[in-house]
């Protein structure tokens, strides 16, 4: 619309038509804000799981990448000390094995020979008892044997020591990095479903901001706009300008409000 056309708008048109959208607002906003809030009130509670779900993944992966990181240093350490014992006792000759095979086949054998008898036998308690005694009896000989050979070759008890310790840790670091990554690749769609649910709560809550605060500005502006109707569109009071002060202006020949606010250029060579 050109200004012309604008100018041949009456006030009491473009009043009545602001006053009518300002009450189909008042009307239509509450139940819009009612719908918003329903929607937050049920989206809250899935945020909420989405999010304590991240972050117990996050924090199950942090505990795994510290278990491994602890074990591996662990590892390291005892290599170095099972480097050192196997040199000195490669030096010394005293690399013996401290349990033989055929002490531990022996000790194997006799071991599930009882296991066996105890598995198909109908034995009463008493003469179950009398298996598990020997059965012990058993380990805590072989533990004694070993017992001797260390303290024959205290070097060697050392050195297996370590070396098992060290084996020990880097499995335990091998099953936690196993674990990590595991973890991480069920952690990645937990992100993904908090991401969007906070998004969706983020929408929702800036819509339900908006509608409160044009709901609030609603009962004004109706008051404002059946006021003018009632008492005219000059100047009414304090905080009430004379709304037709452009238009007087521009029908008796003067520039308008945009026209004054927009700086002249400057022709070439003059100076301001």
């Amino acid at each position: 619309m050109d200004i012309e056309g604008l100018l041949r708008v009456k006030p009491e048109e473009l009043a009545k038509g602001l006053l009518a959208r300002w009450k189909v607002l008042d009307e239509q906003l509450p139940g819009v804000i009612r719908n918003l809030e329903a929607e937050e009130d049920s989206l809250s509670p899935k945020v909420e799981r989405a999010v304590n779900s991240h972050k117990l993944a996050n924090e199950a992966v942090s505990e795994l990448k510290m278990e491994r990181n602890t074990r591996q240093k662990e590892a390291r350490a005892l290599l170095t000390t099972v480097r050192k014992y196997g040199d000195r006792l490669s030096e010394s000759g005293g690399m013996v094995n401290l349990d033989p095979g055929w002490k531990k086949e022996k000790l194997f054998e006799e071991l599930e020979e009882i296991e066996s008898q105890i598995e198909t036998s109908a034995l009463d308690h008493k003469s179950e008892g009398k298996l598990i005694t020997r059965r012990k009896r058993l380990i805590e000989q072989n533990e004694k044997w070993l017992e001797e050979r260390k303290i024959a070759n205290p070097e060697m008890a050392k050195y297996v020591e370590a070396r098992r310790e060290m084996v020990e840790n880097f499995r335990e670091s091998e099953k936690a990095h196993t674990k990590m990554l595991d973890t991480v690749m069920k952690a990645q769609p937990l992100y993904e479903k908090k991401a969007i649910l906070q998004d969706e709560i983020r929408d929702v809550r800036r819509q339900l901001d908006r509608a409160k605060e044009l709901l609030s500005q609603s009962s004004r502006a109706i008051g404002h706009w059946e006021r003018r109707l009632d008492e005219g569109f000059g100047e009414i009071g304090s905080g009430h300008d004379d709304l037709l002060a452009d238009m007087h202006k521009v029908m008796s020949g003067g520039a308008s409000s945009f026209s004054r606010k927009k700086k002249p250029k400057m022709r070439e060579g003059e100076e301001e």
